[in-house]
């Protein structure tokens, strides 16, 4: 397997060419939501069918458990606190982790309604929190809890803190996942997983531009189509590159939709994140295992 497919010139400055794809541990069943915690030095990210959270420590390279249970954790994010944000499929609800080490519970109702099963999450400068709810959590028994969906459909939402309150502010899509704001926070960018449940649904990243209020988001449009299985998860550079999960890759988007490279991975890829002292090493959870690889490239935060 190489290294790296390169489709456009501007790939090229994005890599380091001796830079190898690393395997740093394999042993989930369904490996998914890293973040990066620079305080810890770590990385953690979920097994969800073994209802595990776990921790890679860069400075030696062990593995070990977090967590277990965790409620069925998909998706992390951190806040501005540098506290860690999670989707709970067990839970059907947006929690936090605070600094002493105890889980809080932040949302999990709309309207009086449970969410189906949160799965990705973004924090805006503002400290809201923006999350996808597909149903993945509770179609069976193997990622949460088999359950009916209360609200009877999926959407990603707007929650603030602060405020308490939460609306729906992406509603035309099947099955909302990743999600990401560019780094000026004036677009959202939200993958469609829907062929999961709708056959020949496309498998696309649609982007929307935020409203001056930074509440709602105009109409999307499509920014890109997989080129092989589902968008699941992505993030983005600080040059606004998009960096995703695709069936055998993680692939790369100029921010003109433009897929620009890719790098072949031998597992599903299902998420990404930046890490290391100088968030240029892209961590990747690809169904069984962890990987990771030095780029020329930064994220966000």
């Amino acid at each position: 397997m190489t290294t790296y497919d390169i489709r456009d010139p501007r790939f090229s400055a994005l890599i380091i060419g001796h830079a190898k794809l690393e395997k740093l541990w394999t042993g989930c069943r369904w490996a998914e939501g890293p973040v990066y915690v620079p305080a810890a030095k770590s990385l953690l990210w979920s097994d969800i069918p073994n209802d595990r959270l776990m921790r890679f420590d860069e400075t030696d390279g062990s593995v070990s458990v977090f967590e277990t249970p965790c409620g069925y954790h998909n998706g992390h994010t951190r806040d501005a606190l540098g506290r860690v944000i999670a989707c709970e499929h067990g839970g059907r609800r947006i929690s936090r982790l605070e600094h002493d080490g105890t889980w809080v519970g932040l949302v999990d109702r709309l309207e009086g309604k449970r969410f189906n099963s949160p799965n990705d999450a973004v924090v805006k400068s503002d400290g809201t929190i923006w999350f996808s709810d597909p149903t993945y959590g509770i179609d069976s028994a193997y990622e949460g809890h088999a359950a009916p969906s209360e609200i009877g459909a999926s959407h990603v939402y707007r929650f603030d803190p602060a405020a308490g309150a939460v609306a729906a502010v992406v509603t035309d899509m099947v099955k909302p996942n990743g999600l990401a704001f560019s780094a000026d926070e004036r677009l959202l960018y939200v993958a469609d997983t829907g062929a999961t449940h709708v056959p020949d649904w496309p498998a696309v990243i649609r982007v929307y531009e935020v409203a001056a209020s930074g509440r709602t988001v105009g109409e999307g449009r499509v920014f890109a189509t997989s080129p092989a299985g589902l968008f699941d998860g992505f993030r983005i550079d600080r040059s606004g590159n998009i960096w995703t999960s695709t069936g055998d890759a993680v692939a790369i988007y100029a921010p003109d939709g433009t897929l620009i490279g890719r790098i072949p991975v031998p597992e599903i890829v299902s998420n990404v994140t930046f890490g290391g002292p100088k968030r240029n090493r892209l961590y990747i959870t690809a169904q069984t295992s962890l990987y990771a690889i030095f780029v020329n490239a930064h994220g966000i935060n």
